[in-house]
């Protein structure tokens, strides 16, 4: 019988558990880069907003596997967006079956869990147990 080496069984093991870990959470996070409308807002008491039109939308933008960063857009008639320089930094950390997103700014810090994410839809919860449900940001067409 032939006996692994040591390279191999770490490279098995670390197999095993990325495959774990992608089928627990359930994100793909190529979906995240984009332009994103929110649509509602469903508070811990169950109570909830709707929005049926936003000025705004955020822009989130992987900027390697892990870091990132995320803007506030506003999208105009010519098809293009205005922004400010302010931008807030994340980075995404897989924890306890969570896919987190870790913001920081110069003035706070938090945290937002991914519970779904595809390639038209984002839903998102906070600490104060608020979920957001955004949507792929689609160009108004007015002709």
């Amino acid at each position: 019988m032939k006996y692994l080496n040591f390279k191999q069984t770490v490279f098995i093991v670390a197999l095993s558990l990325m495959a774990s870990c992608s089928l627990k959470n359930n994100v793909d996070l190529s979906h995240l880069d984009g332009y994103w409308e929110i649509k509602s807002v469903t508070f811990k008491d169950g109570t909830k907003k709707e929005y049926t039109f936003s000025d705004t939308v955020d822009f989130l933008s992987l900027t390697d596997s892990v870091f990132g960063i995320r803007k506030k857009m506003k999208p105009n008639f010519s098809g293009y967006f205005e922004t400010s320089k302010d931008s807030e930094r994340f980075e995404i950390k897989l924890e306890n079956d969570s896919v987190n997103v870790y913001y920081q700014t110069p003035f706070d810090s938090w945290k937002e869990t991914i519970l779904k994410l595809s390639e038209s839809e984002l839903v998102v919860s906070n600490k104060r147990g608020a979920i957001y449900s955004y949507v792929r940001y689609q160009p108004i067409n007015i002709e």
